[in-house]
């Protein structure tokens, strides 16, 4: 298993970070600019009530799927997405027997402020899982309990990476400024095991500290197409005008999986520069010749950087994908689908 398989291996599947990614294959030069204005007058996006219909119950089959993957990204589209309509199913999910299932229903009771299942996450609180109890702190501590706030940052010096890891991930997604001197400290720790820096280093992005920029760069110009996904996921966390230029930049990256995915980042700060970057893989058909994984990985980069796009040129394409052969490319398709309707309304 290649280092962004290996990331969150306690943690809440995520879509961005579980890539294998594939073969480099070689860009076209472009000739946009390098920074953009954000469109103001793009048209709303066309998103039918069947293709809500259908993205709905494709995350609804998710949530109950024998696979714990799609368990995982099925809670973590409703996350992304709030459908609140679905969270008494994410919430029965908090007794999965799986505990990256388990991690990613606290984590969505946390972000979704889901107080109806509030006796179930201070049951957690005492789970045996140490990954679990910072998750339930979490939550808790978005429900109302701040004081269980310092359980993360106190996870932060814990012997076992992945508990670490997870309190980094927690820490960022807190929005708390406080938590950023105790992940400086992480990222430079010398006993810090490579997924904690990376999530350290993202987590103090998404709390929008600017000095971390440098460090986020040097994933960009990385050899490696993972180390250059996981700095385009930190820079749309970033955020800042400086992040969105080399966000920009990456939409010339040899490998198509890649400049997908910073397609969709400036998709999700607003920006439709990356619009022609997905046409372009549609347009090509770039999974064709790719093995199944190849396939597979393409077609859920397409979708969620159209719902991130969300303009009536890419939605149209969503159909097929939610009809795709594989869980995991419809489940992307039906988030596109919830994403570009939140983004019409």
């Amino acid at each position: 298993m290649d280092r962004i398989g290996r990331l969150f291996e306690a943690t809440a599947f995520s879509f961005t970070l579980l890539l294998l990614l594939g073969c480099e294959q070689t860009a076209q030069p472009r000739s946009a600019p390098l920074l953009s204005t954000p469109t103001t007058s793009a048209p709303k996006p066309a998103v039918t009530e069947d293709a809500l219909g259908q993205a709905r119950q494709i995350v609804a089959d998710g949530l109950a799927d024998p696979n714990p993957q799609i368990r995982a990204n099925a809670i973590e589209v409703v996350a992304t997405t709030r459908e609140i309509r679905l969270m008494p199913r994410v919430q029965k999910l908090l007794a999965d027997e799986v505990v990256p299932v388990r991690f990613a229903a606290a984590v969505a009771v946390g972000d979704l402020e889901y107080a109806l299942a509030k006796k179930e996450i201070a049951n957690l609180l005492s789970d045996p899982n140490p990954n679990m109890k910072i998750a339930a702190s979490y939550a808790i501590s978005r429900l109302g309990d701040p004081e269980y706030y310092k359980v993360l940052s106190s996870s932060l010096a814990s012997d076992d990476q992945t508990v670490r890891a997870n309190a980094a991930l927690l820490l960022g997604k807190s929005g708390k400024q406080e938590g950023v001197p105790y992940l400086y400290w992480t990222l430079q720790r010398a006993d810090s095991a490579d997924k904690v820096v990376l999530q350290a280093a993202e987590s103090i992005a998404m709390l929008k500290d600017p000095r971390i920029y440098p460090k986020l760069w040097t994933r960009l110009i990385s050899a490696y197409a993972d180390d250059r996904m996981i700095g385009i996921q930190a820079m749309g966390a970033l955020a800042t005008e400086e992040a969105k230029n080399a966000l920009v930049t990456m939409l010339d990256d040899k490998v198509p999986e890649v400049r997908l995915a910073a397609a969709g980042q400036l998709g999700k700060l607003g920006d439709q520069i990356g619009e022609p970057e997905v046409l372009a893989v549609i347009g090509k058909d770039t999974a064709a010749g790719m093995d199944p994984q190849g396939q597979e990985r393409v077609k859920m980069l397409t979708a969620l950087a159209i719902g991130e796009i969300a303009t009536p040129a890419l939605t149209r394409h969503l159909p097929p994908l939610l009809r795709d052969s594989s869980k995991v490319v419809r489940l992307a398709a039906a988030k596109a689908v919830l994403r570009s309707a939140a983004k019409g309304s």
